[in-house]
């Protein structure tokens, strides 16, 4: 049991007037020192017992876009055989403050409590920790209980409705015997390189290997398989709003939409993520698992191409940035010849030209997948 500041005062005034009117001689003065202890003793009163309850947290969904609703259920269980006085179930959720005011709850009684949790900033959210306060009306006193538990709640980035149009590159020849369990599309020779422990005998480039004598082995890919690559610019020179978050959520919605269209998906940053998801919907969570807690790169002078694209090829490669230089568009322009595909989307007043690539100009995520469903999904 503590006293908060207005009850300290209270009864720091209180002992003045009682000295005051004992010293000058005035009743009404006693009288009022009188009421100020008699109203902390009463606080001290309401506020003495703890709240000894059973209390279960939910929050649900635990996984939200941003802006979108999502609440926590308080249940509240009192295993005594007393009933037990209300107080204020106090939560936390970053900078926020989440109040529920528990009612008197009799012996053996249980009540659920709902709240709306903020989700206005994209993120992994830690609820909690939960903190019973018991206080008198005046607000003289409180007791408190700290409950230890906390919650996780995944707020993702918005995702905007559009049509995926990742492709492979084209066919040159089969190999093996197809079933129903083999890729679509066929193998094609990559590279030619030398053999590794592990590597598939049979794969061995017997001409190769005579030439120079070293083993060699064949590195095929399966070219028609369809593959999505999106490069997402998170260096510091990108503005965190409103241009980062944009292009997060542009992002989000051409890995989603690709990954729910059955794509091999990889998302590539400069700053040092590299996710490569199998065809699936199960890639969709992994891919806004990644999104959501995807922050700018905290060192300076990155190139927007990372190393993690040097063995990336085929399929459809998209570039999101809003500050994309002279040297990053030559970088992308080597690349072009390794994709099926190559979309900039550029976010703010940048001006990019790369050969043979394709230019998505847009203001906002909004806009840009409304022009990727005009201009490249059409």
């Amino acid at each position: 049991m503590r006293l908060t500041r207005r009850g300290i005062a209270t009864l720091a005034a209180a002992a003045v007037l009682i000295g005051a009117g004992a010293v000058l001689g005035y009743a009404v003065l006693l009288a009022l020192g009188a009421i100020g202890v008699g109203a902390v003793l009463a606080a001290l009163a309401v506020a003495g017992r703890k709240p000894r309850v059973d209390v279960a947290r939910d929050v649900y969904p635990d996984r939200v876009e941003r802006g979108k609703r999502a609440g926590i259920t308080l249940r509240v269980h009192n295993p005594g055989t007393r009933r037990q006085p209300g107080f204020t179930a106090v939560d936390r959720l970053g900078a926020s403050t989440l109040r529920i005011a528990v009612r008197s709850l009799a012996p053996g009684a249980e009540q659920s409590y709902l709240n709306e949790l903020p989700t206005w900033q994209r993120g992994r959210h830690e609820v909690g920790p939960l903190t019973l306060r018991r206080s008198d009306a005046l607000g003289l006193g409180h007791n408190e209980v700290f409950i230890g538990t906390t919650a996780t709640l995944w707020v993702y980035p918005r995702t905007h409705p559009v049509r995926s149009v990742a492709g492979g590159l084209p066919l040159h020849h089969h190999e093996g015997a197809a079933n129903e369990t083999s890729p679509r599309g066929s193998l094609d020779i990559r590279e030619v390189r030398e053999y590794v422990p592990g590597d598939e005998v049979r794969h061995l480039h017997w001409k190769a290997t005579a030439r120079t004598g070293q083993l060699m082995i064949r590195d095929y890919a399966d070219p028609q398989q369809p593959q999505f690559t999106v490069l997402l610019d998170n260096r510091p020179v990108i503005p965190a709003e409103p241009e980062f978050e944009e292009a997060v959520e542009v992002a989000a919605s051409l890995v989603v939409a690709a990954a729910k269209a059955d794509n091999r998906c990889q998302l590539v940053t400069p700053g040092g993520l590299d996710v490569t998801t199998t065809p699936g919907a199960a890639a969709v969570r992994r891919l806004l698992d990644e999104l959501c807690v995807l922050e700018r790169a905290s060192t300076t002078h990155l190139p927007l191409v990372p190393t993690a694209l040097a063995q990336s090829w085929g399929g459809q490669f998209v570039v999101i940035s809003s500050a994309v230089s002279a040297a990053d568009q030559a970088a992308l322009a080597r690349l072009r010849g390794r994709y099926a595909d190559l979309v900039v989307i550029t976010l703010g007043h940048s001006a990019v030209a790369v050969p043979g690539g394709k230019i998505l100009k847009a203001t906002d995520a909004v806009d840009a997948t409304r022009q990727w469903q005009t201009v490249i999904a059409r």
